[in-house]
């Protein structure tokens, strides 16, 4: 018998997390079923896929080797499904969406709201990670489109900036400096801080602004170095120190007066969306890039068109 796209989905899921119950879990099947789908590629080609450790499974060579072909298959044939989906005339479909945190907590949420209003029929899905594994993601063809806040240098990838995004530095409202005036080396120097993980383009991005000012980022008292915009935002709203973060992450609580924005110029950044230059792109994902750009003002969508690089 032949290979089945269901079986390589299933090895897939089962290489990638080198654990069979995570990958029964996540594709919704019982770990017999997992177990006996990969089982029965191996025993049809005399091939072994996986070495047994312990409770642990580990990819031999050969599951290396073909893990990238099984990709490839799976690729193509979603790539085919696509094609078959514009011919229903966006009547039905998927897209795979993957991005960055402060890009999918905060903008993709009503991005993906506005166009299942137009589109009902094209069901979406977003995994998240860092900007790299997003990258890697759209690369590799595990997802459709990307979207994340910082720059990728991808001859593979088609980078395309569709939004804008404004750093803000914020404090707690009950330990914010009365006088609201624009904060100098100094200022900085004596405040305790809260940083993303290294890594983080919003920690890149306000290192850099700080260099610019012609402050050392390691000279300042950093207390906390946290994993996520809502670890950071929450450590500053309980009064452990100022942090550098997205207006988008924040609006909420400076709407409500949680929190303050104190006066420190930093430049705006983009985001941006990833594509393969060498796959085909489907009507449904022209009008999700169309949507992202409608629904926004200002560089990314200008009548100059979408910056490109």
């Amino acid at each position: 018998m032949a290979l089945t796209l269901e079986q390589l989905r299933i090895f897939v899921a089962v290489a990638e997390r080198e654990h069979v119950t995570q990958a029964s879990r996540a594709l919704n099947l019982t770990q017999s079923a997992v177990s006996a789908a990969v089982s029965a590629i191996e025993a049809r080609h005399g091939v072994k896929l996986f070495d047994r450790v312990g409770r642990r499974i580990e990819l031999t060579e050969s599951g290396r080797l073909f893990l990238t072909e099984a990709r490839a298959v799976l690729a193509r044939a979603a790539a085919a499904e696509t094609v078959l989906s514009d011919l229903a005339g966006l009547k039905r479909g998927a897209l795979r969406l993957a991005a960055s945190q402060t890009v999918a907590s905060y903008w993709m949420p009503p991005l993906m709201a506005r166009y299942r209003v137009a589109y009902p029929g094209i069901a979406l899905s977003l995994v998240i990670g860092n900007t790299e594994s997003v990258a890697a993601m759209v690369r590799e063809g595990e997802v459709h489109l990307g979207f994340v806040e910082g720059e990728v240098a991808d001859p593979l990838l088609d980078v395309t900036a569709v939004a804008d995004d404004q750093l803000i530095v914020v404090t707690a409202a009950a330990g914010a400096p009365r006088r609201r005036t624009a904060l100098r080396p100094p200022d900085l120097k004596a405040m305790r801080w809260i940083f993303r993980e290294r890594g983080s383009a919003t920690r890149s991005i306000f290192e850099n602004a700080l260099t610019d000012l012609g402050v050392d980022p390691s000279s300042l008292d950093i207390v906390l170095e946290l994993p996520s915009n809502e670890a950071v935002r929450a450590a500053v709203e309980h009064g452990a120190g100022a942090a550098a973060l997205s207006r988008l992450a924040v609006a909420d609580a400076l709407a409500s007066g949680a929190l303050v924005a104190l006066h420190l110029p930093l430049p705006k950044r983009q985001f941006y969306s990833l594509r393969h230059r060498e796959r085909w792109m489907s009507q449904a994902e022209r009008e999700l890039l169309a949507t992202a750009s409608h629904g926004q003002r200002g560089p990314a969508s200008s009548a100059a068109g979408p910056k490109r690089r």
